[in-house]
């Protein structure tokens, strides 16, 4: 069974135990963030930056480079450069000897797997498709399918674990899908699962939450001061950050937006009530518009977003009448929570600047405490968002702890 984490937990400045090995374990992450931040540093420039001592920087570079999360780089040549000479450190992601966190995305109609480095960067990716397979079936798809990817990963480098997500009410402590109506799991031990068919470590967590925590960790200043981030796909939810810390709620049930109400929307959901936002602008909703519209022949967003680019004005239309409901629902979250950063994860802006102009305009438009489009943004991996953001489920608790959950990096683990 994974390890169960407070909600407090996921603060990459969580106060620890200053005495000990809690005091040990501070450092370490302190170090080893303010490499992420500014590396490649030189070790006096660590010091400066974390406001720990030389000393103490000097034994964590040591520890964190024997577990192969730091690495000394060459001294950069200074042509008459006198005095001791200034190694700069950075995280290990060398083709050879770099750490790799696997990343799953179980998506609708499929999942999306990739591996990415320390710092977020995607070092490859996949699709397996695996839509109308059953739910007592599909996690055994989806976990074979991984270990093939996995197999594949290039030679040489160790591999952390995997870090999952999907949509739902997703208990990550636990590592439990309480509850995802589009793929029928209720109550799954999803993280034991899929643990016992790849033979590694698995993390899971909402893909929302998941997403969040990227912006955290790797993404813009701001989204360390206060965030929310709204997924707009086949489940649309949302999470919200502040100070760093991803907030999840009694059981982990935080972030159902699904029946949030839409201003001006009409459209009829399943709940017994009109103009919810699942109901509005999920891409399922999307893509079954644009079918019996007659605009693309089978229900696929991408089609439907390829049909706008080659020039078809009603699927443009269409994607920017969603567009601009998913900004009113943003509207609404910007009204009720104020964040320094919304972050839209919508296929169409993702790949279009066009839609997130319209996202931004009509957030604009109907909040009362937002006259600032800029605010509104996709998220920092772009099309890569997926894979990085499941990556992190994975690599979010090393850069919390890395003297502890870093254990596992030395070595090929599984899958090789």
């Amino acid at each position: 069974m994974p390890r169960t984490d407070t909600d407090a937990d996921e603060s990459p400045h969580h106060p620890t135990r200053m005495t000990g090995d809690g005091r040990r374990d501070a450092n370490a992450a302190s170090v080893l963030r303010t490499v992420l931040d500014h590396g490649p540093v030189a070790r006096g420039d660590v010091a400066r930056l974390s406001g720990l001592s030389p000393a103490a920087v000097s034994r964590q570079c040591t520890d964190l480079v024997r577990r192969g999360l730091l690495r000394d780089l060459p001294e950069p040549a200074a042509p008459g450069a006198v005095g001791r000479p200034r190694i700069p450190v950075d995280l290990h992601t060398g083709e050879v000897g770099g750490p790799l966190a696997a990343g799953l995305h179980i998506g609708v109609p499929a999942s999306t797997f990739g591996l990415v480095d320390l710092r977020g960067r995607i070092v490859a990716r996949r699709t397996f498709w695996h839509e109308g397979t059953r739910a007592d079936a599909l996690v055994g798809q989806v976990g074979a399918a991984l270990r093939e990817f996995l197999a594949e990963r290039p030679a040489g480098r160790p591999l952390l674990g995997v870090g999952a997500m999907l949509g739902g009410w997703v208990e990550p402590g636990e590592g439990v899908v309480v509850r995802h109506d589009a793929l029928a799991l209720r109550h799954r031990p999803l993280a034991a699962q899929l643990s016992r068919a790849l033979d590694l470590p698995v993390r899971l967590d909402n893909h929302a939450r998941a997403v969040a925590q990227s912006e955290i960790l790797f993404g813009r200043p701001a989204a360390r001061r206060s965030l929310v981030h709204l997924f707009v796909g086949n489940v649309v939810d949302a999470a919200l950050g502040i100070a760093g810390v991803v907030h999840r709620g009694p059981r982990a049930g935080a972030g159902d937006v699904a029946h949030l109400p839409v201003p001006d929307s009409t459209a009829p959901c399943a709940c017994g009530r009109t103009g919810c936002l699942e109901a509005t602008a999920s891409d399922s909703v999307l893509a079954a518009t644009a079918v019996r519209r007659g605009i693309i022949p089978e229900p696929q967003t991408m089609l439907l977003i390829d049909a706008a680019a080659a020039g078809d004005p009603r699927a443009d239309s269409l994607l920017r009448d969603r567009a601009r409901a998913v900004g009113r629902a943003a509207a609404l979250l910007l009204d009720v929570l104020n964040p320094d950063l919304v972050v839209i994860t919508e296929q169409s802006s993702l790949l279009h600047a066009d839609y997130l102009t319209e996202i931004r305009g009509a957030a604009v438009d109907h909040s009362h405490v937002c006259d600032d489009p800029e605010r509104l943004v996709s998220p920092h991996a772009g099309p890569g968002v997926l894979p990085v953001a499941a990556g992190t489920v994975l690599l979010n608790p090393l850069f919390r702890n890395p003297l502890r959950a870093g254990g596992r990096v030395q070595g090929h683990v599984g899958c090789g």
